[in-house]
């Protein structure tokens, strides 16, 4: 196998497929990067037995096709550091690989591709089509709920519904949840509910950030496995197996009052306020009033903060305690100027919404007067 490629496309490559490669690998094998040059292209491909990843660049020339597979940390390392712009590779019958670049040389021991686990084949599949940024919108606004709790391994991921001509997408991990819809086109033949591990929305997350808004993505669900493609990328990754808890149930009823609230304003607010915030309780209490709203937070061995706003309120006196960072993990990941907080008493969950499908349910904390 032989072929020259630019620095630049052979790192972005092995950039795009390394993350899912385990620093732990049982195998030697999952170490490396399958590499098969062919056609005037050069397609990579990693996996960890759960999830696949594999994306293709232009090769500048292939003077001899071939296959092999190489540890892809050392590989884009090297690859990284090296100085001028086209590298020459080779790789002889013994998986050794010499890379040329300038006055640079290395060789690097690779193993046999007929080691590399088989990508796995999706059949009888459900397939959608939806644009990059439907895909990578509706992740941000949920994948931070995601539980990391592994004993309720159903919530270790992002449960994926179609239905009614919607994709609607939850995370939870009990003691939060969001969920958001988006107006998608499918026959009713094609209902259907998945729950995509966390480490494939991981690695969807960042091949997303990659493409321009309007890529189409084909989403592929077979029994077992979940498909996405997008330009020359595609991601395969195993289904969580079991049943989703019933989420709408802990979605409180109608609010009582609603505050809306500049989000950079209210996330920089609560973010300064829970430096004071004790470490025992970690908890942050915001006191609704006519007068507007007042974060504090307040620990008996460092001191105490307190930060107020100006919002619109007429409703009666009342203070809700939230952990900060479950408080402003949404306020993080939306992209509207304008937050409404929807409440019912002190002790009922909070809502926070926007003014498009989205909707984040948020516990109080019970905190001591």
């Amino acid at each position: 196998m032989k072929f020259r490629i630019s620095k630049e496309k052979f790192l972005e490559g092995l950039q795009q497929v390394q993350n899912v490669v385990s620093s732990r690998a049982t195998l030697p094998i999952l170490s490396n990067v399958l590499l098969e040059v062919k056609g005037g292209h050069v397609q990579m491909t990693t996996t960890d037995l759960d999830v696949v990843v594999s994306g293709r660049v232009e090769a500048d020339e292939v003077e001899d096709a071939g296959s092999t597979t190489l540890p892809v940390r050392r590989l884009a390392t090297i690859v990284r550091e090296l100085p001028a712009n086209d590298i020459d590779v080779s790789v002889n019958d013994e998986n050794a690989a010499s890379m040329r670049c300038g006055n640079s040389f290395f060789k690097i021991l690779g193993l046999p591709a007929d080691d590399f686990p088989p990508t796995p084949a999706l059949e009888d599949v459900k397939e959608f089509k939806l644009s990059a940024q439907t895909l990578r919108d509706g992740l941000k606004k949920v994948a931070y709920a995601i539980s990391t709790d592994e004993t309720r391994y159903v919530l270790n991921g992002v449960y994926c519904q179609f239905k009614d001509s919607k994709l609607t997408l939850v995370a939870t991990d009990g003691r939060r949840l969001a969920m958001t819809d988006t107006d998608i086109e499918f026959p009713e033949s094609m209902e259907c509910n998945v729950i995509v591990p966390t480490k494939a929305v991981n690695e969807l997350q960042r091949l997303l950030k990659e493409g321009p808004d309007k890529t189409e993505i084909r989403v592929r669900i077979g029994a077992k496995q979940i498909g996405f493609e997008m330009n020359n990328n595609l991601l395969i990754s195993k289904l969580i197996e079991g049943n989703y808890p019933n989420f709408r149930q802990v979605i409180p009823g109608a609010a009582k009052y609603r505050v809306s609230v500049e989000r950079e304003a209210f996330l920089q607010a609560v973010q300064r306020v829970s430096l004071l915030a004790q470490e025992k309780s970690n908890s942050v209490k915001i006191n609704f009033s006519r007068e507007g709203l007042e974060i504090t937070a307040n620990s008996a061995d460092i001191g105490e903060a307190r930060e107020s706003m100006a919002v619109k309120y007429n409703g009666p006196d009342m203070a809700i305690a939230f952990n900060p960072e479950y408080l402003m993990a949404p306020f993080r990941n939306l992209d509207s100027d304008e937050v409404h907080l929807d409440l019912i008493d002190e002790v009922s969950p909070g809502v926070v919404r926007i003014n498009t499908p989205f909707l984040y349910v948020l516990m109080p904390m019970r905190v001591s007067q």
